[in-house]
């Protein structure tokens, strides 16, 4: 399993960090730009990084499969889970790419008010919903699961009709919500795609560890462009992107337990953000020494911690959103 997870690391790394630069220049040429609200000068920068990592991922896992398809004969069932797995990210992308098309402002033939041209809210689960149909008519992952305090429950037909489609729809929407800094995305990605895999090895999870190292090894790529300060914006692209890549790697690895823990902090960003009934954002501005600052009393977002004292800039709030991810992935080999 280790040279295998080499390989789709390195192959997936080279990809997505090749693809990035022509990908940025055509998201600039075609106007997909927005401005960087936590710079002085607020630059436009291309937005839709979620193009990057799929590259990367997509790539990785399908020479993976021709591998194993024409070299080693094997044409087995979890070369079935890893197809629907590259179906769900390649929908759930595009789904995010057109919701960041809807966010191009003041062009000559498209304005987007939050009255006009932008996605409803009820608009953007129905883009959603297509990404999770290949997972559920394969039926993918395990029926049992271990839930606290329950043990082991057989949700049967259930899982893959219920579970599979709310882990998709929540997993995506709730990494949604803890964005809007360079670098936050992609920076915490690569701590729980990477944690999630190396405990998939140690729990002999073929299908997560693959699934996990390939988004790993395109995260470890994009970060370069993605960190402050950024050559390129998230977008929905990528936040749908890393949280379907999440639901895939937890349920195709039957790791639900190990994804939940590593996802404490976009449910406390989901519970912070219904405090104000989902009305005020992450952004916040910045001052003339770069720091950072809250638009907004009190704390509805993680990153508000760390913006309402005014004495971080936004390099150094992603590095600290970094370590409480890390925190909190490191518990899964403890919990």
């Amino acid at each position: 399993m280790i040279k295998t997870i080499l390989f789709i690391t390195i192959v997936s790394f080279l990809i997505s960090y090749i693809s990035a630069t022509p990908i940025i220049k055509f998201l600039r040429s075609i106007g997909m730009t927005v401005p960087d609200a936590h710079k002085i000068n607020k630059p436009l920068v291309p937005r839709s990084a979620g193009w990057i990592a799929f590259a990367g991922t997509f790539v990785a896992l399908s020479a993976l499969i021709f591998i194993q398809t024409f070299i080693y004969n094997n044409s087995n069932i979890q070369i079935l889970h890893i197809f629907a797995a590259i179906t769900t990210l390649l929908i759930i992308t595009i789904a995010g790419f057109m919701d960041d098309l809807t966010t191009i402002k003041d062009k000559a033939d498209y304005k987007s008010t939050e009255t006009g041209g932008r996605l409803k809210q009820w608009q953007k689960p129905l883009l959603i919903l297509p990404a999770i149909i290949p997972l559920m008519i394969i039926s993918a992952g395990t029926s049992t699961m271990n839930i606290p305090f329950f043990g082991n429950i057989n949700f049967g037909i259930l899982y893959p009709l219920m579970i599979v489609p709310i882990g998709i729809f929540g997993a995506a929407n709730m990494v949604n919500m803890l964005e809007g800094l360079n670098g936050l995305g992609s920076g915490m990605g690569i701590i729980y795609t990477g944690m999630l895999g190396l405990y998939s090895i140690v729990h002999q999870s073929y299908l997560g560890a693959v699934l996990s190292f390939a988004v790993f090894g395109s995260l470890l790529a994009l970060w370069k462009f993605h960190k402050a300060p950024a050559k390129i914006m998230a977008g929905d692209s990528l936040t749908y992107f890393l949280g379907a890549s999440l639901a895939c790697i937890a349920i195709l690895g039957n790791i639900e337990r190990a994804a939940a823990i590593c996802s404490i902090p976009f449910f406390i960003e989901f519970a912070l953000k219904s405090r104000s009934k989902f009305k005020k954002d992450t952004i916040g501005f910045v001052d003339k020494k770069n720091k950072v600052h809250s638009k907004w009393k009190g704390i509805h977002s993680l990153p508000h911690i760390w913006m309402r004292t005014g004495r971080f800039t936004e390099k150094q709030i992603v590095y600290q959103l970094m370590l409480v991810e890390l925190a909190f992935s490191l518990l899964i080999w403890f919990v």
